[in-house]
C-alpha cells in the first residue's frame, strides 16, 4: 500500500490546539476535514513527546544523497535506455556505492520505471511529410467518404498461442502444477496468413492465403472478394478500396487490373499501418484465435 502524504507541521498544531479546547476526534475530524483516524494518530504521537516536531526515526541512513538523486535522474532523463547497472557504476565514480536493486527502487519512488518499449514503423522525412500530407488532404472530408471506404489488410495469425512473454502469479514449488504451465508446441503449432476487409457497416470476406502472394494471386483475392464485399456492406457506388504500399498492390500489373476493374483506391502513405483501423480488427480476431 502507498504511503499517503504527511500532514503538514502547521494542520497537526491545529489538531492539537482544538484537542486541548476539549473537542473529540469527530469534531476534531468535521472541522479540519481529516479522518478520524489521522486525527488519532496526531494526537497520540503528540502525547508521547509532548510535540508535533518529526523526530529521528530509526533504520539506516539512505546512501543515496539529494545530489546522486538528481544525477540518477538526469542521466535516465537524458537517456531512457540506460541500465540499472550502467548507473551503478556512474555513481561509484563520485564514491556512491549502492546496489544496483537500489538504484530501481530510487527511480521508481520518482516515477521512473523500467517498461518494454513500444514498437513503430521507422519513419523518414519523406513518410512524415506523406503522412502529414494525407492528414491535411481528408482533414475536412465528410462522414459519409469513410463509411463508403472498404479497409483491406493481409495478417498472419499464429494457430497455437502468442510468440511473446507470459507470466503467471504462484506460490514456490508449484511450477509445475497444471494451472501455472503454458502448454507448447514444436515450430510454434503454425500460423495462418488471411486477407480481410472491413468497413464502417460491419466485416466483409476473409480469404485463407495458401504459399506465397504474388500479384497474380492478389488480383485473384479482390477478384474473388471486393464485389461480394462492397454488396453485402451496401456500400454506395462512390466506394473507395483502401490497401497499403506493399509491392504486390502498387505493382504495374495490379494498378491495371484495379484501373480494368474500376476499384478506385485511396492514396496510402508508406509506414502507416497505424492509420488503418482493421488493425484493430485484426487484434480481436487473434484474441479469439488464441483464447
Amino acid at each position: 500500500m502507498p504511503r499517503s502524504k504527511e500532514i503538514k507541521k502547521q494542520m497537526r498544531e491545529k489538531v492539537i490546539e482544538i484537542y486541548q479546547s476539549g473537542k473529540g476526534y469527530k469534531a476534531i475530524s468535521k472541522a479540519l476535514g481529516l479522518l478520524r483516524t489521522t486525527v488519532r494518530a496526531i494526537i497520540y504521537k503528540w502525547q508521547k513527546p509532548g510535540t508535533v516536531e518529526n523526530l529521528p526515526r530509526s533504520g539506516r541512513t539512505t546512501k543515496i544523497t539529494p545530489r546522486a538523486q538528481r544525477q540518477l535522474i538526469q542521466e535516465v532523463t537524458k537517456d531512457p535506455t540506460t541500465t540499472s547497472k550502467e548507473l551503478q557504476a556512474s555513481l561509484a565514480s563520485v564514491k556512491v556505492s549502492v546496489h544496483d536493486s537500489t538504484i530501481r527502487k530510487r527511480l521508481g519512488k520518482n516515477g521512473l520505471h523500467g517498461r518494454v518499449p513500444r514498437r513503430k514503423p521507422l519513419l523518414s522525412k519523406k513518410n512524415i511529410k506523406a503522412c502529414l500530407s494525407f492528414a491535411r488532404k481528408h482533414l475536412d472530408d465528410p462522414q459519409d467518404f469513410w463509411e463508403n471506404t472498404l479497409w483491406t489488410d493481409e495478417t498472419k495469425t499464429e494457430l497455437f498461442g502468442r510468440s511473446v512473454s507470459h507470466y503467471v502469479c504462484r506460490k514456490s514449488n508449484t511450477a509445475f502444477q497444471k494451472k501455472n504451465i503454458i502448454p507448447a508446441v514444436k515450430y510454434g503449432g503454425g500460423s495462418v496468413m488471411v486477407w480481410g476487409c472491413f468497413a464502417a457497416s460491419g466485416p466483409g470476406r476473409l480469404a485463407v492465403i495458401n504459399g506465397t502472394v504474388n500479384s497474380a494471386v492478389y488480383q485473384k483475392i479482390l477478384k474473388e472478394n471486393v464485389r461480394p464485399s462492397v454488396c453485402d456492406l451496401r456500400l454506395k457506388r462512390t466506394w473507395f478500396l483502401q490497401q497499403d504500399n506493399d509491392p504486390k498492390h502498387t505493382s504495374k500489373s495490379t494498378s491495371e487490373w484495379l484501373k480494368k476493374n474500376k476499384m478506385k483506391t485511396l492514396e496510402w502513405p508508406s509506414q502507416s499501418p497505424d492509420l488503418n483501423p482493421i488493425e484493430i480488427l485484426w487484434h480481436d480476431l487473434k484474441k479469439v484465435v488464441h483464447a
